[in-house]
């Protein structure tokens, strides 16, 4: 056969590129947990994505939240919004293992990370982990499964059922179940910078409202 020699299509007009991490878009989520003595902690996560009732999460295998899901098999998912960005900010490089774990980079144990990120806990209604008040969605959400992924990724994505939903009434449109698309901007992470949203560029036959 002979070589094919490449061809200029000027069509395509994308290169072939290796970034070192995927984040090309997903919302930052705070998930709060209880340990084994009851204790709440919050991992910041880059990694979930929803279908129907179910949330998927992706973990590190070694990180604390991680461990108390296993354990406690219980959560509250607190999508963040561009007004959390300074707490996180305060707890980005916190963990609640003690000691930590080595990850590829430096964490230091921080046994309250409510506190340094400035949140205010609030009873959830049907899971024990406590939700993020300053987070404008909540979700409390039950693990159904844990799925550990091949190779040498070190990772696990975490099936949740989503269970309970509270919203902020200030993105709720008045008299109804819907968020309003234009008021409520979640904060996303986007190649380890952060962005939200801007105005709508438009909706398909789905949308309720």
């Amino acid at each position: 056969m002979d070589k094919l020699e490449p061809v200029d299509n000027p069509v395509d007009k994308s290169i072939v590129i290796a970034p070192s991490i995927l984040y090309y878009g997903t919302p930052i989520t705070l998930i709060s947990t209880i340990n084994a003595l009851g204790e709440a902690n919050i991992s910041p996560i880059s990694s979930s994505w929803a279908l129907g009732d179910r949330v998927v999460l992706g973990f590190s295998l070694d990180a604390q939240g991680f461990l108390n899901l296993q354990e406690n098999r219980e959560c509250v998912i607190n999508v963040a919004s561009p007004e959390n960005l300074d707490g996180i900010g305060k707890i980005a490089d916190t963990t609640g293992r003690n000691p930590p774990s080595s990850v590829g980079r430096e964490y230091r144990f921080e046994s309250d990370k409510f506190a340094l990120g400035g949140f205010t806990k609030l009873e959830s209604d049907r899971v024990t982990p406590p939700r993020i008040a300053e987070c404008k969605l909540q979700l409390e959400a039950r693990v159904l499964a844990i799925h550990e992924l091949s190779g040498d990724c070190g990772c696990a994505a975490v099936e949740t059922q989503v269970i309970r939903v509270h919203a902020h009434a200030d993105i709720v449109v008045p008299g109804t179940n819907h968020i309003d698309p234009q008021k409520w901007h979640p904060l996303f992470y986007v190649f380890r910078h952060y962005f939200s949203t801007g105005e709508r560029l438009g909706k398909n036959s789905w949308a309720e409202i």
